[in-house]
This record gives C-alpha cells, structure tokens and sequence, in this order.
C-alpha cells in the first residue's frame, strides 16, 4: 500500500491561529502509524521546526506526545497551550506566522518545482507555501492518479 502524502497546506491554522501546525501534526501522526511517505518527515528542518522552536516545544516530546498518545488535533493544540504556560502568545504566533507566509525558497528550488508542473517561471509565484503544495500536489497525482 503506498504511503500517504499529507495534503494540509502550511497555510492552513487551526483555531490557535498557528500556520502550519496542522500539517505538522498530520505529518507526525502518519509518521506515528508508519503511513507517512518517507519524502515527509516528521519534524524537519523548515517549517516544522520554525514552529516548534517559535513555541519553544522540544521535536523530541512533540514526536512522543504524537507517538504515544495518537491525539486529535484539538488535542494536540491543547497540549500546546499547555507546555506554553497555558496561552500562546499571541506576538510569538503573529511572527511566526509572518515568517511562515514570508518564506521563499531558493532559484533553484523554485524553479524545480514549477519546471516539474510545467509553469512557467515568470516571478509570480515566490512563497515557500504555494510551491510545496504544487510540489504536494505533483507527487500525490504521481502515486495516486497517474
């Protein structure tokens, strides 16, 4: 059976207002299960640990509480609020996700993932955000439709 590509896009928030989180967690969960494709880690360099290092949530208890406690989302938030002092600040979340949103990734990385959807790359579509779901996307349709 093939392994699941997450499909939630990291500008998607949960009702914390988080960007991305829900993606990380659904990453961590099918990780958890042994469903995830392996293209998606759990806890990887970019997004993901921008938003654990933004909540200053270790990668290390984030995978264990995923892990052993298989939680919903609304769970997961919970947890969240919980090891931030009962609130997320709401300055720390704005930043984040001003980062998040802001992200572009490299020439070369961009142009590699419009070149694989057959876009031209006329410098309109820049953020990390719109080229990983296009890439998400590509990847999805090649396991599952094509």
């Amino acid at each position: 059976m093939p392994k699941i590509i997450p499909l939630i896009s990291s500008g998607t928030a949960g009702p914390l207002g988080i960007l991305h989180l829900p993606r990380l967690w659904q990453k961590a969960s099918l990780t958890a299960a042994g469903k995830s494709h392996p293209d998606y880690p759990s806890c990887a360099p970019g997004y993901d640990l921008m938003v654990l290092s933004a909540l200053k949530i270790d990668a290390a208890a984030f995978t264990h509480f995923i892990q052993s406690e298989k939680p919903t989302y609304p769970q997961c938030e919970a947890w969240i609020i919980a090891r931030c002092g009962g609130s997320v600040d709401a300055a720390v979340v704005d930043a984040l996700n001003a980062a998040i949103v802001g992200y572009h990734h490299t020439d070369d990385v961009r142009t590699s993932i419009l070149s694989a959807n057959h876009i031209p790359d006329e410098g309109k579509i820049l953020d990390a955000i719109q080229l990983n779901q296009l890439d998400d996307w590509l990847a999805f349709h090649q396991q599952e439709i094509a």
